[in-house]
């Protein structure tokens, strides 16, 4: 049975896969171009590789092939597979989409210097903060889109 912490690794042909690993909470490294080295540095400290690209799968035991092309298709084989398994609904929107830091929860005065303040004025209950790229985020249409895709995609029990 996979950990219930699984940390990925997706190839630079996954980066949309690893986007939405990341709305979902999942420790996801990605780049669009990786050494072998970094490859190799990454499956060793534990995580799981993602690939479309069988060649580079055989080099690895600690990987995972991807066959399709489409993120719901993808997600559905990392799930399959028993990765995205349990309640992980409450990891959704916990890390910056971007360079994948583990977001903090931030204060309206710290935020009201950098976000526009009709955002400020519109009774958001939540504010995160991420230290690395220093981006603030709240719940506003693109996580409602975000949700409802993945509702979409039969990951909203």
């Amino acid at each position: 049975m996979p950990p219930p912490e699984a940390r990925f690794l997706a190839d630079a042909m996954l980066g949309k896969l690893a986007k939405w690993l990341r709305v979902m909470g999942f420790d996801t490294h990605y780049q669009p171009v990786y050494e072998d080295e970094t490859i190799r540095q990454l499956v060793n400290e534990g995580r799981l590789l993602l690939s479309r690209h069988y060649p580079l799968i055989q080099m690895y035991p600690h990987s995972l092939l991807i066959l399709s092309d489409k993120v719901p298709l993808q997600l559905e084989e990392i799930r399959a597979r028993g990765y995205l398994a349990g309640d992980i609904k409450k990891r959704w929107f916990t890390r910056c989409l971007l360079c994948n830091t583990p977001l903090q929860e931030a204060s309206f005065d710290d935020a009201s210097k950098s976000i526009p303040d009709y955002i400020l004025h519109q009774n958001i209950k939540e504010l995160h903060f991420c230290p690395s790229c220093k981006r603030y985020f709240w719940p506003g249409s693109h996580r409602w889109k975000m949700f409802n895709q993945l509702k979409k995609w039969g990951f909203v029990y």
